[in-house]
């Protein structure tokens, strides 16, 4: 069964972890038992400090000031997650053993999905979008890619929900029941510009 790509809609200048660290080196990495004494409480202020600042440059005062950061054990393979509605970011605590470099990386990427949704409105975007690569390009990460390709530890889990598109009829199975709209990405580059198309929304045909 092929696996096709769905679209789904649902700081100061210096070293981010030299708090931590303690050195000046970006790339360090951090320790364990020093991670753990500086966010014991999950909230990351540095961070946050650094999301506004990047936020507000470009624009985004108002959720400026809602942006909470923190680190969030239960990440397992995704560096980072953003929730528009929240205004949150999470991250992963792994990221801590690949330098301060790719934890700033990856805050400006899930950054880019809030200042996308930002500016967007109440239009429906594509998460992985044109909009979500300007702002990656505004936020000095212009060679983004999609999705991380760090060592994370993989966890399968079975694909319980398949899911059908009704104009190519290409399947897609899910771990999780689809919560928000989701269509054939395929579809939608092919007949409408890349852009959500109710008309190739996926439907649920069986459950395992």
């Amino acid at each position: 069964m092929r696996l096709l790509r769905q679209l789904e809609l649902g700081f100061r200048d210096t070293d981010i972890l030299s708090v931590v660290a303690g050195v000046g080196d970006p790339g360090a990495a951090v320790s364990p038992e020093s991670f753990q004494a500086v966010y014991s409480k999950h909230q990351d202020v540095d961070l946050e400090e650094k999301a506004r600042e990047l936020l507000r440059t470009n624009g985004a005062c108002r959720i400026a000031m809602e942006i909470r950061v923190e680190w969030n054990a239960r990440l397992k393979t995704c560096a980072g997650r953003a929730d528009y509605s929240c205004k949150l970011i999470s991250l992963n605590p792994r990221l801590c053993d690949h330098g301060a470099t790719e934890i700033d990386r990856t805050l400006r990427h899930e950054i880019a999905h809030l200042l996308a949704h930002f500016r967007a409105g109440h239009r429906r975007i594509l998460p992985h979008g044109i909009e979500w690569q300007q702002a990656c390009r505004d936020l000095g990460v212009a060679d983004e890619e999609r999705c991380h390709n760090l060592p994370f530890p993989v966890c399968e889990r079975v694909r319980r929900y398949l899911y059908k598109c009704p104009n190519c009829q290409c399947e897609f199975p899910r771990v999780r029941r689809a919560r928000r709209a989701v269509a054939c990405l395929e579809c939608c580059r092919a007949h409408n510009g890349g852009e959500f198309d109710a008309r190739f929304r996926l439907r649920l045909v069986s459950i395992r």
